[in-house]
């Protein structure tokens, strides 16, 4: 990804490490420490951009996140009793996600490792979301679908990294809800009191024949989902039954290439993560499909299933433990960076 990552030993008790996070729509900051009994995540802070209509403009939540990015760090480090000597490392996350956003966070990360005279950790955004399920749900090697706004996939852990068995072939589950949302106007903001709005228009919905159900070995498609539910409003269907329907589809066919990663690998564990992970439907097919083959289903905590700073400050702890450090003028960000492409280490070892 263009990081010249280095290798040392960190072993002592106590570390503390700070984490950015700038991928999307959340600044975050979060603090995690290295305990006796493991890592432990303290308190975070976070902003929120929300657009005032339509999509999010990457320059808008740039601005936005350099105007908070500095009140977010003093919240985070006034929420545990810390000062800015009392951090042993900076953790950021450098991809994927939206260029302008990224620069923000690692130009802060960089500047903060450089002052402090502390070593930087390169995170990938996705990994962090994925280790924050396994620390807060206590499945250790578990299978993980992980579903938010820019990703969908099926992933677990084999030989140091972890394996993408299926993804999507388009869009993302949360990028479908978000965008037919959007079209339709029920949107933004497109959570509300917890629940999604296509969640909430859809109660008291039925299923619609014909809409487009496709699973491409262990991928999934969602474009073609969203266009059949486009014409079927613009046909005069009830919003609720479409709003129904296109949640069955969808969530329907990533259980099923979940249930399919489950099979091939043998594994009995099931978890959930992503910002899409908070939604109560998602949660019960998931379990239902676990338990049909004997096996345990977790959800990540609906605290950490959206972006935070507090995944990202444990996957630094667990990098910084492991080595994985980044020259500050080295700590490039990738758009595009593939949590398949990133060694773990730690894997088994500290988590």
């Amino acid at each position: 990804m263009g990081t010249a990552a280095t290798r040392s030993s960190w072993s002592r008790s106590d570390l503390i490490v700070l984490g950015i996070e700038s991928t999307a729509h959340t600044f975050g900051v979060g603090v995690s420490r290295w305990t006796p009994s493991g890592p432990q995540l303290l308190k975070d802070a976070r902003r929120d951009y929300v657009p005032r209509q339509g999509g999010i403009l990457p320059r808008e939540v740039a601005q936005f996140f350099s105007q908070v990015a500095a009140e977010v760090v003093d919240d985070a480090l006034s929420a545990n009793s810390l000062t800015p000597k009392d951090i042993d490392g900076v953790a950021v996350a450098l991809g994927p996600g939206m260029g302008p956003q990224l620069r923000v966070g690692a130009t802060v990360a960089r500047a903060m490792a450089s002052y402090l005279r502390v070593p930087l950790v390169p995170v990938n955004h996705a990994v962090a979301h994925l280790e924050v399920a396994r620390l807060t749900t206590g499945l250790r090697d578990p299978v993980i679908l992980y579903v938010s706004g820019g990703n969908t996939a099926v992933t677990t852990y084999v030989d140091g990294r972890y394996r993408v068995f299926g993804e999507t072939l388009d869009m993302a589950l949360g990028n479908l809800l978000d965008t037919f949302a959007r079209e339709v106007k029920l949107g933004p903001p497109y959570v509300v009191n917890g629940s999604h709005v296509v969640d909430a228009c859809a109660e008291g919905g039925e299923m619609i024949e014909g809409f487009p159900y496709v699973v491409k070995g262990q991928d999934v498609s969602y474009s073609g989902l969203l266009t059949a539910a486009l014409r079927a409003v613009r046909r005069g269907a009830r919003l609720r039954d479409v709003c129904y329907s296109l949640r069955e589809v969808a969530f329907s066919a990533a259980v099923e290439v979940t249930e399919r990663c489950l099979a091939h690998t043998g594994k009995r564990e099931v978890v959930l993560t992503g910002g899409v992970a908070a939604n109560r439907l998602l949660n019960e097919k998931l379990d239902t499909m676990a338990r049909l083959h004997g096996g345990v289903y977790r959800g990540v905590p609906a605290y950490y299933s959206g972006d935070n700073g507090a995944m990202i400050s444990l996957v630094g702890l667990l990098g910084l433990m492991s080595g994985v450090t980044v020259e500050p003028s080295r700590a490039f960000i990738s758009q595009r960076w593939r949590l398949d492409e990133v060694e773990i280490p730690w894997y088994g070892r500290l988590l």
